[in-house]
């Protein structure tokens, strides 16, 4: 039954996993499309500021002291860090290959993004190289997270089964060894010394 259930996990994980080449490349697509976006909307900030003869930072300083614009400020600098964070992830996930992007997990976790992909994405048959090796490493993985699971589960149960099967031990018996028997023969065989007169004879 556990290696059933271990099987299931490992085909789930096949399943899963074997979709995660196309789903990257959907993922690369779209990321694209946003650091397209957010590239326009830097250099529009940049040469606003420029016009007005100021850099970025000094740009976002006159806003934030001023009342009217100011909560403008921080929706600005969080637009600035996205840009670059997504602007690395993407240039990492171009040179990477299908197989590479299976350890880089974490360049693929922008919630929007994620979500825009996953709206859209229709799973397919993997006939790629990387989709076998997808395919595969999930098989092992699920195989092997759900056997851990079944274990973690089953462990207090196997530990209560051993108890009750191991008998106390018990100490062995003492033998008492009997007292020794006196012969009467030799008894009877040894005489007390006692004293003898001269010259009485017996």
């Amino acid at each position: 039954m556990i290696r059933v259930l271990c099987l299931i996990g490992g085909l789930t994980g096949a399943a899963g996993l074997s979709q995660f080449p196309e789903f990257s490349q959907q993922y690369l697509q779209r990321l694209a499309g946003q650091v397209d976006e957010l590239t326009r909307q830097v250099v529009e900030f940049d040469q606003t500021a420029l016009a007005d003869g100021m850099g970025r930072e000094e740009m976002l300083q006159a806003m934030a002291d001023t009342p009217l614009v100011a909560s403008q400020e921080a929706l600005w600098r969080r637009t600035f860090a996205r840009h670059a964070r997504l602007s690395e992830n993407l240039m990492i996930l171009r040179e990477a290959t299908p197989l590479e992007r299976l350890t880089l997990p974490h360049r693929m976790a922008d919630a929007a993004t994620v979500q825009a992909v996953w709206r859209d994405f229709t799973p397919a048959m993997p006939l790629s190289v990387a989709g076998a090796a997808s395919a595969g490493t999930g098989f092992l993985g699920g195989w092997a997270v759900l056997a851990a699971l079944i274990g973690f589960v089953a462990r207090p149960f196997r530990r209560r089964t051993s108890v009750k099967t191991i008998a106390p031990k018990r100490k062995p018996p003492v033998m008492k060894s009997d007292p020794p028997v006196s012969s009467p023969t030799l008894v009877a065989d040894v005489q007390p010394n006692r004293p003898r007169l001269a010259g009485v004879q017996r």
